[in-house]
Parts: C-alpha cells; structure tokens; sequence
C-alpha cells in the first residue's frame, strides 16, 4: 500500500470513528447538550482535529442521520421486484419495524433526537428522509391506481401510515412498552403492525 492510499485509509478510519463517537454522545446527552468537545472526549481526541473533518455538530448529525435513511432505503431495495402494490406496502412496514429492531441507534437518531436548528428542504442532510417518504408515498399512489384506497388523499394516507410505522417503533425504541405483559418485544410489535394491516385490508369496504 503506497503512501496515498496509507493516509486516505487512516482518513476514512478516522471519519467512521467520529461518527461512532457522535452517535453514542447525541443518544446519551441528547442534541443540545452534545459539543465537538464531548464527541472528542468520547474517542480519545483532540477537539480541534475533529474540525478537520466536520465543520460544526450539526454537520455530524446530519451525517449520521443520512447514514441511517441510507441504510433503511438499501432495505426497501429488495421490494422492487413486488409486483403486486399492496403487497409491496405490506411488506414495506415489515422491514421498517425490523430496521427499528436491528438499528435502535440510528433510529433513535433519525426519527427521535431533536435537532432544534431548522433545517431547509435544500439541505443535503435531509434530503435523503424526503426519499424515504416520497418512496411509500410512490408505493400508495401504485395501490390507488389498483383500485385500493381510491377515494382517499395519498398525502394523508402516507402520513397516517407513517405515523402507525413509526408509532410501533418509537414505542420500542423508548422503551414504552412493558406495560403490556406476556409478549416479547417483537412479538408485540409483529402483532400490532398486522393488526394494522388487517384494518387497511378492510378499508376498500368503506371507500
């Protein structure tokens, strides 16, 4: 290995072990109690060599936040080759929840850490979680043009299932749900989401 390659490979080396650092200190103190110099602590760094890989903690953030969603969206890949709409809908709330399950950090980060800086739709961060949305939204209006859902609006409907989504997984991933007894995480969250698929099944008898 030349010496070009030596340093990018140490670079690269460097930038995962920020980012894992970050993830640790943003889930323990939360978005506005984390600094360059915590994440710099947690790794055994000098706060000021972090700047040469990211400007500020937002930019981290960010980071770990398209990270996560570019993981989630590598998932959904394998629904492609669904043909049938509804059934790639059905299967596409499966693999979230199990997302959630396999990736409690970055799902934490992505949909439960509050970032209080407003970010605009232009910002490359988070252009990829407007991705992930506009892809179910895509998959609903498939349905609506099979003849589910017809009378519905797809943006509302996209929300409301989303929001089911992330219900089950929010609850899991804080940790909410001991109250309900005699079920295992997962199976109190496989039973809940078909509970839900259920309902949508029956939703063409009323629209």
């Amino acid at each position: 290995m030349g010496i070009a390659e030596r340093k990018l490979e140490e670079k690269q080396e460097m930038h995962k072990r920020i980012l894992n650092g970050a993830r640790k200190v943003f889930l323990e103190k939360g978005y506005e109690q984390a600094s360059m110099r915590s994440i710099a602590n947690e790794i055994n760094y000098s706060p000021g060599s972090i700047y040469f890989y990211f400007k500020d903690k937002s930019e981290i953030f960010q980071e770990l936040h398209k990270e996560g969603f570019a993981l989630l969206l590598n998932q959904f890949k394998v629904l492609d080759k669904v043909g049938d709409p509804f059934e790639r809908l059905k299967a596409m709330g499966r693999i979230f929840i199990q997302f959630a399950q396999e990736n409690k950090d970055y799902y934490n980060l992505m949909f439960l850490v509050e970032e209080p800086t407003k970010m605009s739709e232009n910002d490359g961060g988070f252009k990829i979680a407007q991705e992930a949305i506009d892809r179910l939204a895509s998959v609903i209006k498939d349905c609506q043009q099979k003849g589910r859902f017809k009378d519905l609006d797809t943006e509302d409907l996209t929300f409301m299932i989303l929001s089911a989504m992330h219900g089950i997984c929010a609850l899991f991933c804080r940790d909410r749900t001991t109250s309900f007894i005699g079920r295992t995480n997962e199976e109190l969250m496989q039973s809940g989401y078909e509970c839900f698929v259920a309902l949508l099944e029956k939703v063409n008898a009323f629209f």
